[in-house]
């Protein structure tokens, strides 16, 4: 279930509804009317992982500011999307998707290459989605360093 065509800025973001950190599922959708960070990484309390979900908890405020949800993605399990949020006091929402169904439309779910050795994976990536459900900005790839000033100043453009 690939993407007939990868998506562009300007498109719909695709919708999708998969249970959060909090309990309640969230449906992308319904947060129409606000803008949205949606990210996605590989696994929880991984270095890198770690160091980029720090980033938006230390930065949450000015995303707050710019009337902005942070939701971070990744195929780990309710229960560990838990200990990853308490361990690192996470203050934004995490979303589960075991299935991949939200990694396939955004096209996140990747083959990759390590050492020679081919394996499928999460493509760190982030969607910034303006409040009319409109993809704003796409990064692919994500160097998590300075990352959440890349996302800060895509939310602060016309």
């Amino acid at each position: 279930m690939k993407a007939e065509r990868e998506l562009a800025e300007g498109d719909a973001a695709p919708d999708f509804t998969l249970p959060s950190s909090t309990g309640d599922k969230v449906k992308l959708s319904s947060l129409k009317g606000k803008n949205v960070v949606l990210y996605f990484y590989p696994k929880d309390d991984t270095p890198g992982c770690t160091k980029e979900a720090c980033s938006f908890r230390d930065n949450l405020p000015k995303f707050q500011n710019l009337d902005a949800v942070v939701l971070g993605v990744s195929k780990d399990s309710f229960d560990s999307h838990k200990k990853f949020i308490e361990k690192y006091g996470l203050n934004f929402t995490l979303l589960s998707d075991e299935e991949l169904k939200a990694h396939k439309l955004y096209d996140t779910w990747k083959e990759k290459n390590m050492y020679g050795k081919k394996y499928w994976g999460t493509e760190r990536s982030t969607f910034v989605i303006d409040k009319n459900g409109r993809i704003k900005k796409i990064f692919r790839r994500v160097n998590v360093d300075g990352h959440e000033k890349e996302v800060l100043e895509a939310l602060q453009s016309a």
